[in-house]
């Protein structure tokens, strides 16, 4: 037998080891149902068409002006913003509006 040193109240107790492991066996072998269910739940995924309209809310902005129609932070977060949204679009589409958005961001910022 392997003792096992433990603090009681106040006297050092021991006791032994063997059997400890059985009742870590009969605690896995219970039937318990899963914590979150059968099924995991479908992942969550953004509506394409919700994920669009900022964006292109957005794009119009730009494509609109003559000189950028935001305050520099403003324009610094859509150049980090806009890329993230997209990636909730179809790949194509997505690279098309961030391709055209950083077309209109160089056009903008040169503008006199």
């Amino acid at each position: 037998m392997n003792p096992v040193a433990a603090r009681g109240r106040g006297s050092l107790a021991l006791w032994p080891t063997t059997g400890h492991h059985r009742g870590v066996e009969a605690i896995r072998q219970q039937d318990q149902p899963d914590l979150f269910g059968a099924e995991a739940p479908a992942p969550w995924r953004p509506d394409p068409d919700k994920v669009r309209a900022r964006p292109e809310r957005i794009l119009g902005q730009a494509r609109a002006a003559h000189s950028l129609p935001w305050e520099r932070s403003q324009a610094s977060l859509y150049r980090i913003i806009v890329p993230e949204m997209t990636r909730h679009l179809p790949d194509d589409e997505a690279a098309a509006r961030r391709a055209e958005f950083e077309a209109q961001m160089a056009r903008l910022e040169t503008a006199p």
